[in-house]
Parts: C-alpha cells; sequence; structure tokens
C-alpha cells in the first residue's frame, strides 16, 4: 500500500472529526471511522487500523472471521479502548513476537510505513503465515490519525520455500559427497556448467595445475590449454553445446611448473528429466608415455618413408612427361587432332589461344563429347607449361572413396589399403596442368580440398599432416550446368567462382555441320593407318545421313559409329547400312528435340539402352563413356538396368 489514503473516506472528513469511539446510547458515529470501517469491509484481505498509538481497534469481518471473534468483539466494532499497543500480540506465534514487536516499535517511532512476515492463529488455534503491511493515514496538517493494515496469506509461499531450502540442503550434501569421491578418482576431473562455466575441479587437477578452485573458476576458458590444440578442443566444445551428445578429444595441458602432457579428455553431458543439459563432466587420463612412444616410432620412419614415396613421385613424373610426350607427338600425326574451320570452333580455339599464356585457371562446359579434353590439351601445348606434364583425372570414373585419395595422395596407414605412401595427381602435374574432367561429380569433401589448393597454392595428402606446396595450373570441363548444382547444394559457390575465371563453352557438333565431314574424313584416314588398308570413303546417302543425324554424342559418338563402320565397310565405301544412327525423326530434328540438354542425355541412354538390350559394356561403348560414367548417369536419371 503506496498510500493509505486510496480507497479511503476523504482527508475533509478526516480532518472535521475526531477518533471518538461509538456512542451505542444514541446509536451515532463521527462519519470518518464508519467510512473507513465500511471501506476496509469492502477489500477481499485481511485489512484493519490501529490508533497512533499502534493499538490494535478494528479488524475487518474476514480478518475476524479468520480469528473466531465474537459479534460483540470491540475489534468488529471499532471500539477504542485504553490498551497498550501490543496488547493483541498474542494472536502472533510466540516464535515471531520478538520480530513482530520490532517492526511495529519501529513505526510507532518513526511514523513510517513497515512490515513484516508472521503466523497469526486462526479460530481453531492453528497458524498461518501472512505478509502483514501497515501504512501511516494522516490529516492534511500531517497529524497522524490511524495505522491502515492489510495481511496477505503467505503460507503456500512459506511451504514452498522450505521444500526449496530442504531440496538445496539435499543437493548440496549429494555435491559434497562427490566432490569427495572425485578427489579421490586418480584423473583430472572437472565440472562445467552448460556454458563452459568452471564449476568444480578435483583435487588431483588443482595439483597438476598448481591453482586453488577459486582461481581456476576465475580462469578463461582453455586457458591450461595448448595453444596449437585451443581451436580444436573450441571446435569440439561449440558442436557438443550444440548437440549436447558427448565427445572426446586428446588435448595437451599445461602443468604448474609450465610443461604440456598430453590426455585423452572424455566429456559427457548430465540432464534434467526434459532433456536439458545441466553439467558437463570431463575426465582426462593421461597419455604422455603412448604418445611420446608414438612419435619415437613415426620420427624414425618419417625420414625413410619421405626419400622413398619422393623417389617415387620423380620416377611417376618422369613417365607422365615421357607419356606427354607420346601423346604430342601422336596429336602432331592426326590423333586427336585439333580440326575444324566452322566460325564456332574457331571462336574457341582463338579463346583457347588468348588463355593459354597466362596461369589464369580455365572451365570448359559443353554437351559430352565436343572435345573439352582436346582443347585442354590445346591450351597446354601452348602454354609455358608444355614441358611439364598434363595429368588429367576423371571426377566421375572414380569411386567417392578414392577420389580423394587419388587427387592429394596418401600417407601410408591412411586408411586400411594403404601399405606404403603415394603421391597424388596433383603432386605428379607439379610444374604443369592438373585437369579435372566431369568436376561437377566431385564430391563436396574433395571439393572444399580443391579450394583451398586454388586459393592457398597448398595441401596435405590423406592421412598426412606435412603441408606440400601446390605448383599447377587448373583447368576444369564440366557437361553438367553448374549454377543449377550450385542452386541444388551439390556445388560450392566459391570453387565455382575459383575455376570459372576463364570459361570457355563449346559448341555441341550438331552446331558445326561445317566441321563435320572434315571430321569424318580424319576419323577414317586415323582408322585407315590403325587397320592397315586405305581409308574407307563416305557415299553421298552416307553424308546426308551424317549431316541430318542430331549427335547428341557429340564428337565422341561420330568416332565411334565411323569406326564400327570402318570395320563392316571392309576398305569399301561407307553406305548408310554401315551407320548405326538412329534417324527417326524426334532425334534427328533439333527443332523439335528438348532443349534441356539433362533431357536429351535422358533420352539417348534410354534408347541406347535399349537398343543394347541392358548390356551396360555395348551401351557404354556405344555411347562413349566408360563403364563407371555410365552407371552414374544411370543413378542420376533414375534408369533402371534394361530401359523400357
Amino acid at each position: 500500500m503506496g498510500d493509505a489514503r486510496m480507497a479511503m473516506p476523504s482527508q475533509h472528513d478526516a480532518d472535521r472529526t475526531d477518533r471518538s469511539n461509538i456512542d451505542c446510547a444514541s446509536g451515532q458515529e463521527p462519519s470518518f471511522a464508519a467510512q473507513l470501517r465500511k471501506t476496509l469491509n469492502t477489500i477481499p484481505a485481511y485489512t484493519w487500523y490501529a490508533l497512533p498509538s499502534g493499538t490494535l481497534t478494528f479488524v475487518n469481518e474476514g480478518y475476524a472471521d479468520y480469528l473466531g471473534l465474537a459479534e460483540n468483539d470491540p475489534l468488529r466494532l471499532g471500539v477504542e479502548i485504553s490498551v497498550p499497543w501490543d496488547t493483541h500480540i498474542e494472536l502472533v506465534h510466540p516464535d515471531d513476537h520478538e520480530e513482530t514487536l520490532k517492526v511495529g516499535a519501529a513505526c510507532n517511532r518513526t511514523g513510517t510505513a513497515g512490515q513484516a512476515a508472521f503466523r497469526i492463529r486462526n479460530s481453531e488455534g492453528k497458524y498461518r503465515w501472512f505478509l502483514s503491511r501497515l501504512e501511516p493515514l494522516r490529516a492534511s496538517d500531517g497529524t497522524l490519525l490511524y495505522w491502515i493494515g492489510i495481511n496477505l496469506d503467505i503460507e503456500e509461499l512459506k511451504h514452498a520455500e522450505e521444500q526449496r531450502r530442504t531440496a538445496e540442503e539435499k543437493i548440496r550434501e549429494q555435491e559434497m559427497e562427490l566432490r569427495h569421491i572425485l578427489d579421490l578418482t586418480p584423473q583430472l576431473i572437472a565440472v562445467f556448467g552448460p556454458r563452459r562455466e568452471h564449476l568444480y575441479i578435483n583435487r588431483i587437477a588443482l595439483d597438476y595445475l598448481g591453482v586453488t578452485l577459486s582461481e581456476w573458476r576465475d580462469r578463461q576458458p582453455g586457458t591450461e590449454v595448448h595453444p596449437d590444440d585451443v581451436d580444436m578442443q573450441r571446435l569440439h566444445w561449440d558442436r557438443a553445446m550444440s548437440s549436447g551428445s558427448a565427445f572426446e578429444c586428446e588435448v595437451r595441458l599445461q602443468k604448474s611448473d609450465g610443461s604440456f602432457r598430453w590426455f585423452l579428455a572424455r566429456y559427457n553431458p548430465v540432464r534434467d528429466d526434459a532433456g536439458k543439459v545441466l553439467r558437463w563432466y570431463v575426465a582426462s587420463t593421461d597419455i604422455q608415455d603412448r604418445k611420446r612412444d608414438e612419435e619415437k616410432l613415426q620420427q624414425e620412419n618419417a625420414e625413410t618413408q619421405r626419400q622413398a614415396a619422393e623417389e617415387r613421385a620423380r620416377a611417376e613424373r618422369l613417365e607422365l612427361r615421357v607419356r606427354s610426350l607420346v601423346e604430342e607427338l601422336d596429336a602432331k600425326s592426326g590423333y586427336r587432332r585439333v580440326l575444324g574451320q566452322s566460325k564456332e570452333w574457331k571462336a574457341v580455339l582463338k579463346q583457347a589461344a588468348q588463355v593459354a599464356a597466362t596461369d589464369t585457371t580455365v572451365l570448359l562446359t559443353g554437351e559430352s563429347g565436343t572435345g573439352k579434353e582436346v582443347v585442354a590439351r590445346f591450351i597446354h601445348r601452348a602454354s609455358a607449361r608444355k614441358d611439364a606434364p598434363l595429368v588429367a583425372i576423371n571426377c566421375a570414373a572414380l569411386p567417392e572413396q578414392l577420389l580423394e585419395s587419388e587427387l592429394f595422395g596418401y600417407e601410408r596407414g591412411a586408411f586400411t589399403s594403404a601399405l606404403q605412401s603415394k603421391p597424388g595427381q596433383i603432386e605428379l602435374a607439379a610444374g604443369g596442368i592438373l585437369f579435372l574432367d566431369e568436376v561437377s561429380e566431385m564430391v563436396p569433401s574433395a571439393q572444399a580440398k580443391l579450394l583451398r589448393v586454388l586459393q592457398e597454392r597448398e595441401f596435405r595428402r590423406v592421412g598426412g599432416t606435412r603441408v606440400l606446396k601446390a605448383d599447377i595450373r587448373v583447368m576444369a570441363a564440366t557437361n553438367r550446368n553448374l549454377k543449377q548444382a550450385m542452386e541444388r547444394g551439390d556445388f560450392r559457390q566459391d570453387l565455382y567462382y575459383r575455376l570459372s575465371v576463364f570459361g570457355i563453352n563449346l559448341p555441341p557438333l550438331r552446331s558445326r555441320t561445317d566441321d563435320l565431314l572434315p571430321l569424318a574424313e580424319a576419323f577414317l584416314d586415323e582408322f585407315a593407318n590403325s587397320f592397315g588398308r586405305p581409308p574407307s570413303g563416305l557415299t553421298r546417302r552416307a553424308k546426308d545421313a551424317l549431316l541430318t543425324y542430331h549427335w547428341p554424342g557429340n564428337v565422341r559418338e561420330l568416332r565411334n559409329v565411323l569406326e564400327r563402320a570402318a570395320i563392316l565397310s571392309e576398305g569399301a565405301l561407307i553406305d548408310i547400312e554401315h551407320l548405326a544412327l538412329d534417324i527417326s525423326p524426334e532425334i534427328s530434328n533439333p527443332n523439335v528435340a528438348s532443349t534441356d540438354l539433362n533431357v536429351v542425355e535422358r533420352e539417348t541412354i534410354c534408347r541406347v539402352m535399349r537398343e543394347c538390350k541392358g548390356n551396360k559394356s555395348l551401351a557404354a561403348k556405344r555411347l562413349g563413356l566408360s563403364r563407371t560414367q555410365l552407371y552414374v548417369r544411370l543413378n542420376k536419371y533414375g534408369i533402371a538396368a534394361t530401359s523400357t
């Protein structure tokens, strides 16, 4: 009650009345006292008022009923009697007399409001807890007229507080017992709050760290952790606090003398009934001796293994260099020649020549079989790295678990079958070019590592710790729409922008009709040299068929079709019956075919699988793909082994 005059008779009434007792004979009473009692009786709480001396004079009806007062009791009627101010203290529990009288005396002495909590006996002789608040009611000149009081039942609150205190005491007892047990445990034991707050650490840990419990509690998290292990431990902590899952890690902890020892720390959460993490218990076991033995063994073998790995790498680089020279000689003699006079193909070669003189990353895009690897080798031969190898790796041809080890190499023991260290394609391409074909099929983990190679020009072998430099130029190729792959979350956006610094899009063969017959003649010349007989020619019908066919497999399909025809013709002219072409309108007419490359590819694979009656080896050869590449596309498009 901030102001006892609120909801009370007006101050004007108080100023013009005195505090005379009721005149029972005349039946009249001062209007202010009557209004005051009436007002207090309307309040749904136990209210009362007392004289300025503190003598209790009136209790409202609810309070009187609680006390069990008679109907004619003076306290019900507000009759003023000359008794000491503490006369009614017997209504209060004996144990609360002292505090109650102390508060009452202070209010009487200072004339200010006050409150106290005490137990009051009811009509049945039982006690309940109340919070009693009294406020002075004064006239306009400041004269104290009455003390106005209200008693609020706080019995349930007191019981709840008592239960809470009992529970807290029990928890404290259990914590003390647990601490005694932890102090006897031969490990470093620490207890953290749900947000990594320092709560408790056992005696063995305090002795190891050389601090007191209060000093440890004031420390910042991770203070005792080796600087090289801080980020790793923080990462584990962040993950655990997000997931609430137990974890373990190996970490070095600083001893009181400044030295570090290795520990295996196991972190386990303690939850409440609702699953909320209340505590983290951490048990750290000393593994210094084990780590020392491991490091000693590694040091004994590391140099020998490194020398052997470097020797093998040099041998493989030499082998790749010889292979690269052979391929260049083959290209000069006609194999995979860079052939074409159409404006579309000339535009491609112009861009390739422009970028070849730089060390810029190149991304070659276009449908399967358009000659992306041919352009890559053209750029290599025209670049400053032409004397170093061009190492090509097909990301779709390798299983997911082998791609990283093939690309980055691996150390002995990195996985079960890693009996010795092996350099990866990045090392083998040192000084030259790494060509990543079908880069869209690269798994996310390998994408992240490749991004680091492009950004930092360094990498680690699988299972290795030594940082190796990557002196390579990277070119990549794909027949997929990488922007759509990024939208689906299959390809990293940052890697895409690193790879596509200089993009070259290769046109499909159906857009290079001027180049189709010259390419056919070049392939027939190559087959003639291989078969040891004069080259086969093409009839007019065969040429027309080649020119009207849609070529979903592009140059690769053209080469395969002509190789088969050259065999069947036995040196004679190749006619239309020698060409394994599906000249159906929906395939041969590009105007009615789908413009979605994925749809075209799926329809082509389905058609070839039907023609080959589910024979994957034959279908892969017809499509100009490896069996692994065919399996990737079958899974991607959900095509059954025998497409219907």
